[in-house]
């Protein structure tokens, strides 16, 4: 039994900003803050943002391949 996470909203890989320093992947919040989540993460098959200040989750969506250009641009 699989347990449901609930999210916030669903969000395209390519409406986040990529910071290729820190690997991190991120989104504007409504609290103010942002949704984020690493490219690592994201690699291991990951695909939920969270906000470090009120705890919302999104969910993102991407396809593996679709992290190439990204692992290119920290390489």
């Amino acid at each position: 039994m699989s347990e449901q996470i609930s999210v916030y909203d669903q969000i395209e890989i390519e409406d986040f900003t990529f910071d290729p320093d820190l690997q991190v992947f991120s989104y504007p919040c409504p609290c103010g803050d942002r949704f984020q989540i690493s490219l690592g993460d994201m690699e291991d098959g990951e695909n939920i943002a969270v906000c470090p200040s009120c705890s919302l989750m999104v969910e993102v969506i991407f396809e593996k391949e679709d992290l190439g250009e990204y692992i290119d641009e920290v390489a």
